[in-house]
């Protein structure tokens, strides 16, 4: 299975590299598609720009739907300021403590990208004696565009609008130990493990009972990425995403994380209990946890009105939201724990 931790890794990698604020998925979504025809599978795009693909099982009811999201956190323009500064509006629960001085890239519609760093205003400790005292927001806050601009009509002529997208550094690296830091391993990290997962099944020429099918999802951050495209015979959803780590939880980097409630409300009992019950016969690191701000798309499904079982799972994951980390122990846990689920519960 090593090769296959090997794959997931390279794929989360080269994932991570393609700018995929929320609103803005399409090259992503295009590459995802493109890895799961070379696996020998017949994905298809949805209208919402998602990827729907079935991966295996002879059944026609009683299907299972994975969902990891490719969506991440990022920013738009909502003003060109004086000064030729931009001032950005969030996409999702993206937080500017956590992306002060980082590099991004404005990604115009007609004219090219253009670096920056976002920072606050005034920021040179030198000048500004209230640097440390000022509240972090977004209206405190700018991009300086690594361009020679000094007023809003020099940052238009470059072609820059309102409305323009923000894509953030994910700065992503695998330490010698196995511990993946990027941003956004939310939930880039669970979409390699699907196409692991994927490539898996091909391998090993493995056929479950149970019908799978694969979404990845592109508006997660916002809450509606799984509103829709559930197919027909699906009566089980389970997300793939990011497990929580953090003080009163016991999820750690290292383990598969099964979630008993987000704050939307209990996963299904006995999806819980299915899950739980598979990760001890196969001898996983596993943690159940109940996760206090967090909702998923399986959440959204079930807001959308459909009639399914729902859970959530995913390698546990800390700094959420932020400079995130995991390893690779938690990557290998969880693909453990789907093979162990979807491979022997019919």
């Amino acid at each position: 299975m090593e090769k296959i931790i090997e794959y997931i890794l390279k794929q989360t990698k080269k994932i991570l590299s393609i700018d995929s604020p929320t609103g803005y998925t399409e090259q992503v979504a295009d590459y995802i598609i493109q890895e799961y025809q070379s696996l020998g599978y017949s994905p298809r795009k949805t209208t919402k720009g998602g990827v729907l693909v079935e991966v295996s099982g002879k059944e026609k009811e009683n299907g299972i739907l994975l969902e990891a999201h490719l969506d991440t956190l990022g920013a738009m323009v909502c003003e060109i300021k004086g000064n030729g500064r931009l001032k950005l509006s969030p996409l999702g629960g993206l937080n500017p403590n956590n992306i002060e001085t980082e590099n991004c890239r404005v990604i115009t519609k007609f004219h090219g990208i253009f670096e920056g760093t976002f920072q606050l205003e005034n920021a040179s400790i030198h000048v500004n004696k209230e640097f440390s005292d000022i509240k972090r927001s977004f209206d405190a806050m700018e991009v300086v565009l690594d361009e020679e601009v000094n007023s809003q009509e020099e940052t238009k002529k470059l072609g820059i609008m309102i409305g323009d997208i923000v894509a953030f550094d994910p700065r992503t690296t695998i330490t010698e130990k196995g511990y993946i830091k990027s941003r956004f391993l939310d939930d880039k990290l669970s979409v390699g493990i699907l196409l692991g997962f994927a490539k898996y099944l091909k391998d090993y020429n493995i056929n479950p009972k149970r019908k799978i099918y694969h979404h990845i999802t592109v508006y997660e951050e916002v809450g509606h990425g799984a509103c829709g495209t559930v197919p027909r015979d699906v009566t089980e959803i389970l997300s793939v995403d990011m497990g929580c780590v953090g003080e009163g939880l016991d999820c750690t980097e290292h383990q598969v994380s099964i979630c008993a409630k987000d704050s939307v409300g209990p996963y299904n009992y006995q999806v819980v209990r299915n899950l739980i019950k598979a990760a001890k016969e196969s001898n996983l690191d596993f943690a159940v946890d109940v996760y206090p701000y967090y909702g998923s798309d399986a959440d959204a499904a079930m807001k959308a009105g459909y009639d399914c079982k729902h859970g959530l799972i995913g390698p546990g994951v800390y700094a959420s939201h932020g400079y995130e980390r995991s390893h690779v122990d938690g990557v290998k846990a969880t693909l453990e724990l789907l093979k162990a689920y979807l491979t022997t519960i019919d």
